[in-house]
């Protein structure tokens, strides 16, 4: 089914889009649903992450946007679709396939009716909104990330790039999206409107001890601190998902996952999660990595969300092993690992809230 989810006029003309940076202004067949109601984020949010939906221009054409109205409402039920971006695909297929499993419905993978009805509802929420950049998230400061990770030891911290980036994953996409979403001339700062995937606002959670700002993390992230609580995790190699259950073995979530390559195969087995890291350090060790140059150090890496496991690690009992973020969203299931699971930082945000010690991990071909 083709594709009707993105502004094709900007698709050639996007990569006009400026960035204000922080520190100058502070830098098909698919069912189709419009919504009938005015765009309304969830409550409200503690600065800096309170982005305001701005109303849409009056006389402002409807957008036809059904696989992206889908994907948001995908990851809003905890069927990730990885980055929104408005394309059918095999991530976009697992995850209907997931929220079908868990609803009850044959297991087609396909955005029929019946589908489109048990996940929009009867008011179906828009696919984008047009949002104010809040000046806090604006701030920086954003880093000029090297790829070497001894140099990226030299870092305070392993922040984003630029506040393109930092946007696009408050929304779960990529910059290139948000550039296709936007006028060609759309500028990126303090106090600019832009158009964004409709993931609503999160208040910055209060967490007790929480000595690495997880809380803003979730809030920067746009994930809920409150999650269903998963009994066990199935992690198979064959489809590159990850899926989370309860104790009466019913599927509550699923996330696109890397799942290690030829050099550091996926351990096969059943494990257990022995702890959890939230906004870590990474201990780089070259005598773990196959790949590693034989000028490299070891070295500890500040944390952030382009550092090489991005927000989170959640540890397991398989020594040099665990569930991890990543700083390249757009690479997950496309790429290999180094045995490890990885998803994007929004997923193993998610994630990191559904777990805790004791809970078990099977690992599948």
């Amino acid at each position: 089914m083709k594709n009707h989810a993105l502004i094709l006029a900007l698709l050639c003309s996007a990569c006009n889009m400026t960035v204000t940076e922080a520190d100058e202004s502070a830098p098909s067949n698919a069912a189709s649903h419009q919504p009938k109601q005015a765009a309304r984020p969830a409550a409200p949010a503690s600065e800096p992450y309170a982005f305001v939906v701005v109303p849409e221009p009056a006389g402002a054409p409807a957008l036809v946007e059904a696989v992206l109205q889908a994907q948001v409402a995908l990851d809003r039920a905890g069927f990730s679709p990885g980055v929104l971006d408005g394309k059918e695909g095999m991530s976009f297929t697992s995850a209907l396939k997931g929220f079908q499993e868990a609803r009850g419905l044959p297991q087609t993978g396909q955005y029929d009716e019946a589908t489109a009805k048990a996940l929009l509802g009867e008011r179906p929420q828009p696919a984008t909104w047009l949002v104010k950049i809040p000046s806090g998230f604006a701030k920086g400061p954003f880093f000029a990330v090297p790829k070497d990770l001894n140099d990226q030891a030299k870092l305070p911290a392993l922040g984003y790039r630029n506040l393109l980036e930092k946007l696009a994953e408050r929304f779960h996409t990529r910059p290139e999206v948000l550039m296709t979403l936007n006028r060609p001339d759309a500028r990126v700062g303090a106090g600019t409107t832009v158009r964004v995937p409709a993931i609503a606002n999160q208040p910055v959670a209060r967490i007790e001890g929480d000595e690495r700002d997880w809380g803003e993390t979730l809030a920067s992230l746009g994930v809920a601190k409150e999650q269903p609580q998963a009994d066990h995790i199935v992690v198979d190699k064959s489809d590159g998902l990850l899926r989370a259950y309860d104790a009466q073995n019913r599927l509550i979530a699923q996330f696109p996952a890397t799942t290690g390559s030829q050099h550091d195969p996926l351990p096969i087995g059943t494990w257990e999660i022995k702890g959890l890291s939230r906004n870590p350090d990474f201990h780089y060790n070259p005598d773990l990595f196959w790949d590693a140059s034989s000028t490299d150090q070891k070295a500890v890496l500040k944390p952030g969300p382009n550092g090489p496991v991005g927000v989170v690690w959640i540890d397991l009992s398989k020594p040099h092993y665990g569930i991890h973020g990543t700083p390249e969203p757009q690479t997950i299931g496309r790429t290999e690992s180094h045995g490890c699971i990885r998803l994007t930082n929004w997923d193993a945000a998610r994630l990191a809230q559904m777990v805790q010690s004791g809970v078990k991990a099977v690992f599948q071909p």
